[in-house]
């Protein structure tokens, strides 16, 4: 079973496209191991997925329903942190 990537961002956050970057570079190391959703927090059909997460902040991200990184981790952070899951 592959690992779910969720990144919440919007598109005024000056941070997030790091944070997008890094979960498709991740995406392209690990390919079929991983899926990655990329999530707008400010789209309507989003605001209870982002309530149920309680994101108070993007770039947020969420690694099997759990959030992992508030803020955008760099590539190798977040690389370093799917190794482990693997």
């Amino acid at each position: 079973m592959a690992i779910k990537i969720e990144v919440f961002k919007t598109d005024s956050c000056p941070h997030c496209p790091a944070a997008v970057s890094a979960a498709e570079n991740a995406k392209a190391k690990f390919g079929d191991q991983i899926d990655v959703e990329i999530v707008n927090a400010n789209d309507p059909a989003n605001i209870d997925r982002a309530r149920e997460y309680r994101i108070m902040a993007v770039p947020t991200v969420v690694i099997d329903g759990e959030v992992v990184f508030i803020g955008a981790p760099s590539d190798d952070e977040l690389i370093e942190k799917l190794e482990s899951l693997l």
